[in-house]
């Protein structure tokens, strides 16, 4: 039977399947750790039934308002042309800014939300893992001392399967995940049917009666609540793979179902067997259930962490095309697919990160003091992005807005405050690697701007070169030559050291400028465009969405269907290749030049960024000080 559209309804059957292996891996193993990591204050001095229906109450309540209401049904309306997340909403805001300087903070904001991400995406595959594997701490209290080996055995095989792409793993993912909703909802449920007592815990009084009676233990008590939530952020950053609505639908009809009665599951057990608050999780299942349950957890957090990876290396395509970060290798894994893509030097950096976590910290309680702060850093950045958005772009009048994403502040500000108090404990982790992140974004985006100043400042207007052209000597050779510039109302400084040291100029030239928009993607028909300047010289301007891979040889190919003579065999590209000396008068602290320096040596080529054949390409260095 077919739907409204015209589809058939296994289509979004297997859209909504799709969605819970891809977008829900992170959120959805939050119950293997969450709960636990709540009590941890206050299973010393015995733990109360009023304790456990404070701390559900909380959990639910961060469900419902953080996820729900702020992500769902608020946050996920802010598309930039179907895509979502951290920089795309940046790129939306800065778009609806008309100064410079509150463009530049926009953009502040989603670099530090970015630094953030990469943060997460190093605890989330550590946490995760070891989580699951600590189950064999269950079964057999003897069994503890495999717990490492096998969480960093399964990390290593985890990071080293990436470079082959996720697209066969993908088709299984889906399924797995349905099975671990299913199961788990279902173990909680049965509890639940123990003890229905437990469902008084929904009342939100039992959370407020929580915070009043224990006061600062309960502040810091919330650092372990807000792990409930985390993964919240991916609903927003997947939204192009799936749309919104299977991933609203997903959530409200399923998987919150199952969170739900699966936290409340592990509080009814806890409210019989207090004893059980060292792993509630998994001791809310049979002995008999207990390892095929650490199986399905296994596979449940590989996929959460694989989720969180293949973002990272989005995360890094949509840096480079931003002009954040150094060109890096961006390889694709799927003909078909645009999104599959493997960056070798991300996943190298994540793989290292990922087990120097397990190696230091050894066990999920103790990471989990690391893992809240990068999650409610980037719910911060991502509200006060949403604010000007929905102010500018939305026409929303003031006082909804401060309303609104007021509320969610004050919710995500309290989140944040309390993991803040775990820093010494571990939150500088996180906090470590986004500065990092941060000051290498920072560092590049101002290098490269003193680059092309001073390469402004040097370089020939165009049109004075254009018209002084026919009174020139030059020699016109046959063939075609590609020069690529980033500004296309200046003579490119390869072309001036060509007529330098060659003293010619080919028959056909493309002065070419990449230009990356503010979307995801460019519209085909506006690809490419062209204007003939002089006789046989054209300016082109090849347009890129920030989640596009350029590949200049193919984009001038439509030249050819407007009468533009290109021909791939006679064509060399002449590309500048930049020596960055120090200037007398230097631009960049010492610390700064150093790291612009490093990142400027093992940035790709440009030959090999833009796909250009290496037997094509002439080289003209030029020394650049700054």
């Amino acid at each position: 039977m077919a739907n409204l559209h015209g589809r058939p309804d296994g289509l979004k059957i297997a859209s909504l399947i799709g969605v819970l292996g891809v977008v829900y891996g992170d959120i959805g193993t939050s119950p293997l750790y969450a709960l636990q990591a709540s009590l941890t204050y206050f299973t010393k001095n015995g733990l109360k039934y009023t304790d456990i229906f404070g701390i559900l109450s909380l959990i639910f309540w961060s469900l419902i308002i953080v996820v729900t209401l702020k992500y769902v049904r608020f946050v996920m309306r802010a598309d930039n042309n179907g895509e979502g997340g951290i920089l795309a909403l940046m790129a939306l805001a800065q778009r609806s800014a008309k100064s410079p300087k509150v463009r530049q903070y926009l953009g502040l904001i989603g670099i530090v939300g970015a630094g953030l991400f990469f943060g997460d995406g190093m605890i989330t595959p550590a946490i995760s893992v070891l989580s699951a594997v600590e189950g064999m701490e269950v079964v057999s209290p003897g069994l503890s001392v495999f717990v490492l080996p096998i969480s960093i055995a399964v990390i290593l095989m985890l990071f080293a399967g990436q470079s082959r792409g996720t697209g066969a793993v993908g088709r299984l993912f889906g399924p797995i995940m349905l099975v671990w909703f299913v199961v788990i909802g279902a173990l909680g449920a049965y509890q639940i049917f123990l003890h229905p007592f437990v469902l008084q815990a929904f009342i939100p009084g039992y959370g407020i009666h929580f915070i009043m009676h224990h006061d600062f233990i309960a502040f810091v008590a919330l650092g372990a609540v807000v792990l409930a939530v985390t993964g919240a952020e991916a609903l927003y950053a997947d939204m192009s793979h799936f749309g919104a609505k299977p991933i609203r639908a997903a959530w409200t009809f399923f998987v919150l179902p199952c969170l739900v009665l699966n936290y409340f599951g592990q509080g009814a057990l806890l409210i019989s067997n207090p004893a059980a608050a060292d792993n509630p999780f998994y001791k809310i299942a049979p002995h008999i259930l207990q390892i095929p349950l650490i199986i399905l957890a296994t596979l449940a957090t590989i996929i959460a962490s694989q989720a969180v990876i293949t973002g990272a290396f989005s995360l890094s395509r949509q840096c480079i095309q931003l002009g954040l970060v150094p060109r890096l290798v961006v390889k694709h894994t799927n003909e078909a697919e645009e999104g599959q893509i493997y960056v070798p030097q991300v996943n190298m950096l994540l793989a290292i990160g990922v087990l120097m976590l397990v190696l230091v910290f050894r066990s999920s309680n103790a990471l989990a003091s690391a893992y809240g702060i990068a999650v409610t850093g980037t719910f911060l950045c991502t509200n006060a992005l949403a604010v000007f958005v929905f102010r500018r772009q939305f026409g929303w009048p003031r006082w909804k807005v401060i309303a609104i994403f007021g509320s969610f502040a004050i919710v995500d500000l309290v989140f944040f405050l309390s993991n803040s108090l775990k820093i010494v404990e571990g939150g500088w982790v996180p906090l470590a690697i986004g500065l990092s992140i941060v000051t290498l974004m920072t560092t590049w985006r101002r290098g490269r701007g003193l680059l092309f100043a001073r390469w402004q400042q040097d370089s020939l207007p165009l049109a004075s070169f254009l018209a002084r052209l026919p009174q020139s000597r030059i020699v016109r050779v046959s063939g075609i030559a590609v020069f690529l510039t980033g500004n296309p109302d200046f003579v490119p400084g390869a072309l001036l050291h060509n007529l330098k040291h060659n003293k010619v100029l080919h028959e056909t030239v493309f002065f070419v400028t990449i230009k990356t928009l503010d979307t995801p993607l460019a519209d085909a028909e506006e690809r490419c465009t062209s204007e003939e300047m002089a006789p046989g010289i054209y300016r082109v301007l090849l347009s890129y969405g920030f989640m596009e891979s350029p590949n200049i040889p193919r984009a001038l190919e439509a030249l050819k269907d407007r009468g533009i003579n290109f021909n791939p065999m006679q064509t060399s590209y002449f590309l500048g290749r930049e020596t960055i000396v120090p200037a007398m008068v230097p631009k960049l602290r010492w610390f700064r030049r150093w790291i612009f320096l490093f990142m400027v040596r093992n940035a790709v080529s440009s030959t090999e960024f833009f796909r250009i054949p290496s037997d094509r390409v002439v080289e003209l260095g030029v020394r650049i000080a700054i």
